[in-house]
């Protein structure tokens, strides 16, 4: 996508089938989370919150340096590309089945599906993995 057709970052070039499944995916993962956290309440909603918000924080990584717009710097490429990939999320979600507390269970497996929402939404949006350079893949 070309600089002047885009305000803001630059969007992943998946075809809109893709982007629209993983909008699908989100809505229904979403209205899980909303469930399952309403449901529990306390810790939850802040293992919620939390799993929300985690696949960002690969952004601290490259706070300082210059960069490009629309361009990560590269030392923060891996560590997004990690917590952007599904399966990272998914291993969350199964990490519940290790305690035997429900109190630890429930939060982790919370925590896991909202990083997955906030994953979908990403991809849903056009904000897929980032290349070597940077640049949306």
């Amino acid at each position: 996508m070309p600089h002047d057709a885009a305000e803001g970052a630059p969007r992943s070039p998946a075809p809109p089938q893709f982007r629209v499944a993983w909008g699908v995916l989100a809505a229904l993962l979403l209205i899980w989370l909303v469930f399952e956290t309403a449901k529990y309440g306390g810790w939850v909603i802040v293992a919620a919150v939390a799993g929300v918000v985690a696949p960002d924080l690969s952004f601290l990584a490259g706070l300082s340096g210059p960069h490009e717009h629309g361009r990560m710097p590269r030392r923060a490429v891996p560590l997004y590309n990690l917590l952007h990939r599904p399966v990272v999320a998914v291993v969350v979600m199964l990490a519940c089945l290790i305690p035997d507390s429900s109190a630890v269970a429930v939060p982790l497996f919370n925590f896991g599906l909202a990083w997955l929402v906030h994953i979908a939404a990403d991809r849903a949006l056009g904000f897929g993995l980032r290349g070597a350079d940077g640049r949306p893949r």
